[in-house]
Parts: structure tokens; sequence; C-alpha cells
């Protein structure tokens, strides 16, 4: 059978972080309830499409999946296993605000079939949350983590983030080292950044690493010292025993996540829920936006877009090379009937004689300055018309 993974998206928050510019927002109950029922619907309807697949991950994301009252999760576990054929080492992840979770809840996650869970923890510093508007404090991601071991949960990510407001290396530092100490088997270390449409925007987008905010002069780090958070992860995860797998992903031998690597790797997955896109068969669509269209039942689609040879070679590239391995040369011959260097040959040579890449005999890869500029050494790799 052929192999798919599965993306669920709950696109409900008790309240939106001031840098979020994901799909998702406060609701009601009610309207949880109704979308809820429309994902099932969405579901059990879609399910056919898949019969010859067998599914070897799971992800709810969001959003805060946990803000859920825990027998609306069941409902949709028990859909997807009714609907589809999961296997039975699947890897079934959960996003967690430590806010919107406690043992109870964790307890009957791990019944249900979760084995992971991704805990948006962000900072150790209670002042830096706060200037992130997350709705939790260090101590509750405490308690959160411990109940999740106490729960059964052997496979644990931590969500860390460096360059936020009022940060210094200092405390970045003091974050590291007391994740580290509790030695979750993943850690996904992001540096902020400033996106459109958000308050942060607001703030920080229009001057130059200051704005002033509630009569409190907030800075951002310069650039020098985030770079020196950049190269802090890396030194202080690395020494732990974390393997940096991915531009901004590191995991102990075995933990790396199944699910994003199958994104990277462009393995066929299948979203449900408003916004979710899928990949299937070189063939990708996206569920439109709108809430109310979808809680009235019109799951409508975005344009679907069958890939052309060329779009997925580039796909293949610059979706492939955000992982430390980088691509393989022989899985480019199988899946597009030609030897790599005959169609990247000159910029391959361009970006290793630039010392960004490393043109090995099996594998292409990023060199750890190519990775520091990967956005840069990817874009080369759009084919011309």
């Amino acid at each position: 059978m052929k192999k798919l993974s599965v993306y669920i998206h709950i696109p409900f928050c008790v309240r939106k972080c001031f840098y979020c510019d994901f799909l998702s927002a406060a609701a009601t109950e009610e309207t949880k309830q109704q979308y809820v029922d429309k994902l099932i619907e969405e579901i059990e309807r879609e399910a056919e499409n898949y019969r010859e697949y067998e599914v070897v991950s799971v992800f709810f994301g969001g959003g805060t999946p946990s803000v859920l009252k825990t027998e609306d999760t069941e409902r949709i576990m028990r859909v997807l296993r009714g609907n589809f054929t999961i296997v039975q080492s699947a890897e079934i992840t959960s996003e967690v605000n430590p806010k919107t979770a406690d043992f109870a809840k964790l307890k009957a996650y791990h019944e249900m079939g979760f084995n992971r869970l991704s805990i948006g923890m962000q900072s150790t510093d209670d002042r830096e949350l706060r200037a992130l508007g997350r709705i939790h404090d260090y101590q509750d991601f405490l308690d959160v983590f411990e109940a999740a071991r106490r729960a059964g949960f052997q496979n644990l990510n931590v969500d860390i983030m460096s360059a936020l407001p009022g940060q210094s290396v200092k405390s970045y530092e003091k974050t590291l080292e007391k994740v580290l100490q509790l030695q979750p088997e993943h850690i996904s270390a992001y540096s902020l950044i400033i996106e459109e449409g958000t308050p942060f925007y607001e703030w920080f987008g229009e001057e130059e690493n200051q704005r002033q905010r509630t009569g409190e002069c907030v800075q951002l780090p310069n650039e020098e010292e985030e770079r020196r958070m950049y190269e802090l992860t890396e030194k202080m995860l690395e020494k732990k025993g974390y393997h940096r797998y991915e531009i901004s992903n590191y995991a102990k031998e075995g933990y790396a996540c199944r699910h994003n690597q199958a994104y990277w790797t462009r393995q066929d997955y299948v979203g449900f829920g408003i916004g979710a896109a899928s990949l299937i068969e070189n063939r990708r669509f996206q569920n439109k936006s709108d809430l109310n269209q979808y809680l009235a039942g019109e799951v409508e689609k975005e344009e679907q877009i069958q890939l052309t040879k060329k779009e997925c070679m580039e796909e293949f590239m610059f979706l492939g090379l955000r992982l430390t391995k980088g691509v393989e040369k022989e899985q480019f011959f199988e899946q597009f009937s030609l030897p790599l260097e005959q169609v990247y040959g000159d910029v391959l040579k361009k970006q290793e004689s630039l010392g960004l890449l490393v043109n090995g005999e099996k594998n292409v890869y990023l060199t750890k300055k190519g990775l520091d500029v990967s956005n840069l050494v990817m874009a080369e790799f759009l084919l011309d018309e």
C-alpha cells in the first residue's frame, strides 16, 4: 500500500499570540463543537479517496488542538481509525499549549493513541512570555511536561524561540539550559520572524529594532545578539546529544519528527479542516480558509494544481535541502529519470565553490555556512522556464 500522512487543523486558541500569523482565533464552545462536527463529516466524505493508502503519521496542529474538549478529540481519532488504515507504528502527534492541558487530558490522549506531543513553551522567562502574548508561564509548562511523562509519553517536543523582545543572549542561554535539563526527545528552535498582519508588525515592523508600547520601551535583540543565540543553539544542543536534522529541528537518535520529514521529502499527505493543505501524487490543493463557509458545510478547495516535472524537481531540491542530510541523487533519478547533475550541474558547482554546499557521491547537502543562508541557496534551484 502507498503511504500517507494526515494533518488535522484545529483553528482555535484561547488568545492569539502577538507574533502569530497562523490561521487561528478564539471561539465559543458552540463554534468549536460545530467545527468538530463538520471536520468529522469532511474526513468521512474524503476517506473514500484514500483506500489504497496506509497512514504512517497523524498530526493535530493549529491553533491550539488542546483547546478542544477531550471527548471531541476522541471523536476525531475514532473517525480517523474507522475510515483510514493507520499502521500500528504510526507517529501520532498533537500540539499542546501548557495552559490548555492537564494530566487527565494527556492521559486520555495517550489512551486514544497519541504517542507524541509538541509543547509550545517558547521561553522559560515569564517576562519574555508576556511580551509574546503567551497565555502560560514557565511553571505551567513544567506542570504539563511532568504530566505528559506521568501520562506515559516517551516522545516529547519542546518549542523554543530566540530573538524575542527584551531577550538577551544570557536569558536565551538560560532557556536552553533549563530545557536540556528536562531531556525532551526533540527540540524545535525558531528565530522570531515579524510577520505582517500581526501586532508585532505594528510595534516592530516600521521602526528598526525598537517600538514604544504602553509607555515601556521594548527592544528586539540586534543582529549580533541574534547571531550569538543561533550559534548557542547548535553548540549546546549538539553537546547534549541532539542531532540537528533540519534547519530548525534537533532530536535525539531515532526521534526526528516523521510527519514533518514527510513534508520535506514530498511524500503524500492530506489535510482536513479550514486552510489545510494536501499533496497527493504531485497534485497540490488546499481547503479554503473561511470558517463560516466551513461551518455551513461548504468545504471548498482552492485551485488544484497538478505540478509539472520542473516544479516537482524544484520542490525536491528546496524542500529536501532543509534536511541536514540533504537530497539523495539516486532518489532524484528514480523520480525524474534524470541525473541530478544533468539538471543542476552549474548550480552545484557554483554553490560548492562558495562553500555553501557539498556535492557528495550519494547526497547533496548544505554546509553549516549554507544552512545559515539557506533561503539564498535554495533560490538558486529554481529552474528557468
